[in-house]
Formats: structure tokens, sequence, C-alpha cells
């Protein structure tokens, strides 16, 4: 494999999943990230969607910022979420968190996600400069 195929994880002090993967890797210049409700001890969020919401975006913003990032450096963002109602509540939060030129996004509303009690969840690519690299591979 060529460096420029190498997959990097981005070590973050999130909750260490027992599943197989990583909370953000960084190939070719791009972020991949999937985030969820989850707090430090890897338990859903309690309060609802709004409170999902926040906490799915400040696993993001940690992400990113282990990574060098930032939200400025995200291009695209697709919204997961169990009830066609709360995209109202995860737009109004969305807004708080992003400011034009906004991300590309798209929103799907699904049956369920991994875990019962999750509303959000968030599939996230970002831009990755040369430096996030370096340092992810540390």
């Amino acid at each position: 494999m060529n460096k420029h195929n190498k997959k990097t994880p981005v070590k973050t002090a999130l909750f260490a999943s027992k599943a197989p993967l990583e909370w953000a890797i960084v190939n070719n210049g791009t972020l991949y990230t999937a985030q969820i409700p989850i707090d430090d001890t890897g338990v859903v969020v309690a309060g609802g969607i709004e409170a999902q919401t926040r906490q799915t975006f400040n696993n993001l913003v940690h992400t990113l910022e282990c990574a060098g990032e930032s939200l400025d450096s995200v291009l695209q963002v697709l919204i997961y979420v169990t009830d066609r109602e709360y995209l109202k509540t995860v737009n109004e939060v969305y807004a708080e968190y992003f400011s034009a030129p906004y991300p590309n996004r798209a929103a799907m509303v699904v049956a369920g996600l991994a875990r019962e009690e999750m509303l959000v969840e968030f599939v996230v690519y970002a831009s990755a400069t040369t430096a996030t690299i370096d340092s992810a591979a540390q």
C-alpha cells in the first residue's frame, strides 16, 4: 500500500468502543468519521433529541480538534434521525455549530440506529491538511 492509501486513525479521548472501529480515519487529505450521542462512559445521553444532537456535535468537535481541524474543515454531513419531527431541532442546533458557507448535507429518517436509545447519528467528511495527517499518525 502506498502512503496515499494509508488509513491513519485519529486518536481521541472518546469512549473506546468494543466494536471493531476507529472514531475517525484520515486518508489522502480527507477525514472520515461517524459520531453518536454517547458520553465519555459510552452511555447514550438522556434528554431527548436536543441533548443527543449537542452531544453528537461535541464528540465531532473533539474528534476534529484531535486531528488538528475544526468545524470549518467539514465538507459534508449525513444526518440520520429516527423520527422526521426531530429534524427541526437538529436544524436549530446545527445552525449554532455551523455558519455559512454550510457543509453539504443530507438527512435521512431511519427505522432505528445501532443502539435502540439513539435518536441521531452523523457521518462526516472533512478536509485534513498534511499537518493533520502527520499529527494523527503519532
